[in-house]
C-alpha cells in the first residue's frame, strides 16, 4: 500500500480540487492506496470540506483532525504514525504539487531506492522572497550534511516505511528526512517534478524561517553523527577554550619578561582563567552527557545500530532468541 500524508491548514478553497486530481491521478494505479489528510488546526472550512470528502470516498481518504495549530513537521508526523502504507509519500495541499507525479516517484522506489526526493526544477513562486533564498539553503545544508539534493524543501517525495520508523520529527525537520536517511544508509535519488504557480491564499512561509531551518540542520547534524559520541562535540569545545586559555598565558609571561608588562595591565590573565574554567565546563558537561546517552539506550533497550536483514541459517541467539 502508498499512504499520500497530506497536512492541511487554511486550504478550504483547495480541497474539492485537490481530491480530484488525486482519485484522477491514482485510480488507476497498480497497488493500494490510501490518502491521509491531516487538518492542522484550520479556522476555514477545511474540516468540513475534507469530512465530506472522506465520506464521498470512505475507502481511499482518511482524515487526522489535530486539536490546535502545531505546525507542518508535526502535522506531517502525525500523518505518517497514522498511516498504513508500505510507503509513504509526503505532499502539500495548495495544488501547487502533482498528483500525479506520485506515480512516477512510486515506480522509482520499485528500482531499489529507499527515499525519491522531488526537485521542483521549475519552481513558480516569487523569485526574489521564495526561490533565492531556498537556493542559499539548499546549498548551505548540502554542504553541512554531505547530501547533495537540489530541493530540501519540496515536500513532495517518497519513502519506504521502514526508513522512518527511526526517529521522530521536530521543529521544522520535514525537510531533513533525507538527510536521516542517508546517514543511516538508505539508498536516496531525486527526481524532477512538476510545480504550479499557488491558485488560492497565501504563502505560510516567509523569510524568518530561515534562521529556525539553520538552527534545526545544527540539531540534525548533532543527533546524527555524535548523539552516542557527544564528549567528541563538549570535549572539541573545550579543547579549543584550553587553547585559547594556553596562549592568553604564554603572552602574558611573554609580556611581563621581555616588555615589563605587569599582569594586571592587561586582560590575559583574566581570559586564560575564564577560558580555562569554561574548558573544564565543557569537558563535565560531555561527561554528564555521555552518561545520558548511555541511559537512553540502557533503559529502553535500543541498540546504537540498526540491521538490515540477517541471511543464514536461524538459530539461537546469546539470550534466547530467535535469529531469524
Amino acid at each position: 500500500m502508498v499512504s499520500v500524508v497530506i497536512p492541511m491548514y487554511d486550504e478550504a478553497e483547495s480541497v474539492d480540487a485537490l481530491c480530484e486530481q488525486l482519485s484522477e491521478a491514482l485510480t488507476t494505479a497498480p497497488w493500494r492506496w490510501e490518502i491521509v489528510f491531516v487538518n492542522d488546526g484550520s479556522s476555514d472550512e477545511t474540516v468540513a470540506k475534507l469530512t465530506d470528502q472522506v465520506q464521498r470516498f470512505p475507502e481511499n481518504f482518511r482524515l487526522v483532525d489535530l486539536q490546535r495549530n502545531f505546525g507542518q513537521t508535526a502535522a506531517l508526523m502525525a500523518g505518517i504514525d497514522h498511516a498504513r502504507g508500505d510507503i509513504i509519500v509526503p505532499m502539500d495541499g495548495d495544488l501547487q504539487n502533482d498528483p500525479q507525479d506520485i506515480v512516477r516517484l512510486v515506480a522509482k522506489i520499485g528500482e531499489g531506492f529507499d527515499v525519491v526526493s522531488g526537485w521542483r526544477r521549475n519552481r513558480q513562486d516569487a523569485s526574489f522572497r521564495r526561490v533565492l533564498p531556498s537556493r542559499i539553503a539548499n546549498k548551505l545544508i548540502s554542504v553541512i550534511s554531505g547530501v547533495h539534493l537540489h530541493d530540501y524543501g519540496c515536500s513532495l517525495k517518497a519513502y519506504r516505511r521502514d526508513v522512518l520508523s527511526g526517529f521522530r520529527l521536530y521543529g521544522e525537520m520535514h525537510r531533513f528526512v533525507p538527510i536521516f536517511a542517508r546517514w543511516q544508509g538508505a539508498k536516496i535519488t531525486e527526481m524532477v517534478v512538476n510545480h504550479h504557480p499557488r491558485r488560492f491564499g497565501t504563502s505560510k512561509y516567509g523569510l524568518e524561517r530561515i534562521f529556525k531551518v539553520l538552527l534545526d540542520l545544527l540539531l540534525v547534524k548533532f543527533l546524527t553523527q555524535y548523539d552516542t559520541k557527544p564528549i567528541y562535540v563538549f570535549g572539541g569545545v573545550g579543547a579549543l577554550f584550553f587553547a585559547l586559555s594556553g596562549l592568553a598565558t604564554i603572552y602574558a609571561i611573554w609580556l611581563k619578561l621581555f616588555s615589563k608588562v605587569s599582569f594586571i595591565q592587561t586582560p590575559l590573565p583574566l581570559m586564560a582563567m575564564f577560558g580555562a574554567m569554561t574548558g573544564i565546563m565543557c569537558i563535565l558537561l560531555g561527561l554528564l552527557a555521555e552518561v545520558l546517552v548511555r541511559i537512553y539506550f540502557e533503559s529502553q533497550g535500543k541498540t546504537q545500530y540498526a540491521v538490515r536483514s540477517v541471511i543464514g541459517q536461524s538459530g539461537e541467539a546469546p539470550d534466547g532468541k530467535r535469529t531469524a
